[in-house]
């Protein structure tokens, strides 16, 4: 699968770069869309996504070099190169997540509030964004028979065929597994709902899915025998359950 979408005066546009800045764009039309739904301004959530999205990036970047380091000891200045790739998702989503609070608390406007409205469209850019990994080569499982990837579509099957052999598209499984979140998302900001439901219920469900789909991967950033975003996963689990479980006892004392 060729990387390159196009070129510009000899400089190489990569689908990577294209790719993700279609997932923004589709995510800030979804944001967009809610903000109408519930009557939020939208102007205010434009401000925070020009203070998260390069958090986010910068986050993303940061990330994935701590674990990497090896691979840009050598050549720091490849450390700024994010064309091709090499941007881990956990680091965006704390780093994002963390500017937002800090501009919230200072700007005095309701964090889980934003957050909630955010979490649809963070989980929408990242489905969107896997295919930029798909371009890349990247993000995918082992090695798998032909049997296996022939039940795949043809496109899909050319783009896991690296250096003649096939490997599992596990960039696919969670691109699927991130929109079926983003509907039940919707659904969930669309209700009523208790403040923070949105944004822990995102970071349960995603981490649910990365939990397994990690498991498959090949190109897992590591700590000593450790998976890391198996780890982080897990954690994230086990966050969105405390918080569901504090909002249950925290609703049951003021119903007596």
């Amino acid at each position: 699968m060729n990387p390159v979408a196009f070129s510009i005066n000899g400089f190489q546009v990569r689908w990577y770069g294209v790719i993700i800045a279609l997932g923004v764009m589709a995510a800030l039309a979804l944001a967009r869309v809610n903000c109408k739904y519930k009557n939020y301004d939208f102007d205010s959530v434009i401000d925070i996504f020009l203070i998260s999205f390069p958090a986010a990036i910068i986050g993303a970047r940061a990330y994935y070099v701590i674990f990497q380091f090896q691979d840009y000891k050598d050549n720091i200045l490849d450390i700024f190169n994010i064309r091709q790739g090499g941007l881990a998702i956990h680091g965006g989503i704390l780093f994002g997540l963390a500017a937002a609070y800090i501009y919230t608390r200072y700007k005095n406007k309701e964090f889980l509030k934003i957050v909630d409205l955010a979490a649809p469209s963070i989980i929408l850019a990242q489905a969107i964004g896997r295919w930029g990994n798909f371009f890349n080569g990247e993000a995918h499982g082992g090695e798998v028979s032909y049997e296996f990837i022939s039940k795949f579509p043809a496109f899909i099957q050319r783009g896991m065929y690296i250096e003649g052999t096939y490997y599992n598209p596990t960039f696919l499984y969670e691109s699927i597994w991130d929109l079926i979140v983003c509907i039940i998302l919707i659904y969930i900001f669309r209700k009523k709902h208790e403040k923070g439901t949105v944004i822990f219920s995102y970071i349960g469900l995603y981490s649910l899915g990365r939990f397994f789909i990690e498991s498959l991967r090949t190109d897992s950033l590591m700590f000593g025998p450790i998976r890391i975003a198996m780890l982080v996963s897990f954690l994230g689990v086990i966050c969105s359950i405390v918080f569901f479980i504090i909002i249950k006892r925290r609703n049951k004392k003021l119903s007596h």
